[in-house]
């Protein structure tokens, strides 16, 4: 994972983070965060840069449709995302301190729900929403003294060294931002065809729910068409479709005048023709 901050004075930082032994160099002069990369990446640019690899993409995109779907405002996706950050590096994890699980790093015994529950991506992020929203004042409070109200950490402080990345990946996918998500996906898709467009319809409708608009259907030519009634809706869609790519068959979005195409994984200028237009959103998958 990958933190590129616009042009302000960092302050240097060294510290080891998470089970694995990752660390962390910044780089003093230009604010650069360098972990170890996991696996294949997602970059995410929205005034900074964030690179995260396809699972921690999918986990950020479903904790932010979660928190979106309830009306949680965006500084709650900011510091659902920093928690995230910090409890598990945007992993589901089967384990941790003690009998802590999943993102969060929710114990079952104290109250949070089942294991199979927390392990459930939507689950534990509607438990962390519905916690944070009872934290009075939590919106004006700094990341990591709304997350500790929710969490009560040993490590009350550790939560706020993710706040800078978590509000970059927070700007993309509440829609904040243009093409902001890109994901390259190479090697034979998960799926194909017309079982790949109706997967992908029911994942948007787990985590998207009511807020999905219903026109949001699969078409016997593998493709789906989401209508949105502005630009922002469309790129919280466009968006969290990029980020679970490489689980689906994706292989091109298009909305607006851009397009997302998978082995490049980049969002290029389209002809009027070829562009989906602002009012809706149009994904194929694989054939």
């Amino acid at each position: 994972m990958r933190v590129r901050k616009t042009p302000v004075v960092a302050v240097a930082i060294a510290a080891l983070v998470g089970a694995l032994g990752v660390f962390a160099v910044v780089n003093t002069f230009s604010g650069s965060i360098k972990l170890p990369r996991i696996g294949p990446e997602c970059t995410v640019r929205a005034d900074g840069e964030v690179t995260l690899d396809y699972v921690q993409m999918a986990n950020a995109a479903t904790i932010t449709a979660v928190g979106l779907r309830k009306g949680m405002p965006e500084q709650a996706v900011v510091i659902a995302l920093a928690t995230a950050f910090q409890e598990s590096k945007l992993e589901n994890l089967d384990d941790g301190d003690r009998d802590s699980v999943g993102l969060f790093q929710q114990r079952p015994s104290q109250g949070w729900g089942t294991f199979e529950q927390i392990k459930d991506p939507r689950y534990a992020a509607n438990k962390f929403y519905s916690s944070l929203k009872k934290v009075k004042g939590y919106e004006r409070m700094r990341v990591t003294d709304a997350a500790q109200k929710v969490q009560r950490s040993a490590y009350p402080n550790a939560y706020e060294k993710w706040a800078d990345e978590s509000a970059v990946l927070a700007r993309a996918l509440t829609g904040r931002a243009t093409g902001a998500v890109e994901c390259s996906v190479s090697g034979s898709p998960a799926l194909r065809g017309a079982s790949a467009a109706t997967a992908l319809a029911k994942g948007m409708r787990l985590d998207w729910g009511k807020g999905l608009p219903e026109s949001a259907t699969a078409t016997e030519a593998a493709r789906l068409t989401v209508k949105v009634g502005s630009a922002s809706a469309g790129w919280r869609y466009a968006h969290w479709l990029v980020a679970h790519a490489s689980a689906t068959g994706l292989e091109r979005v298009r909305f607006g005048d851009l397009e997302w195409h998978a082995p490049d994984g980049r969002w290029q200028a389209v002809s009027a023709d070829g562009g989906a237009g602002t009012g809706r959103v149009v994904a194929e998958v694989f054939s």
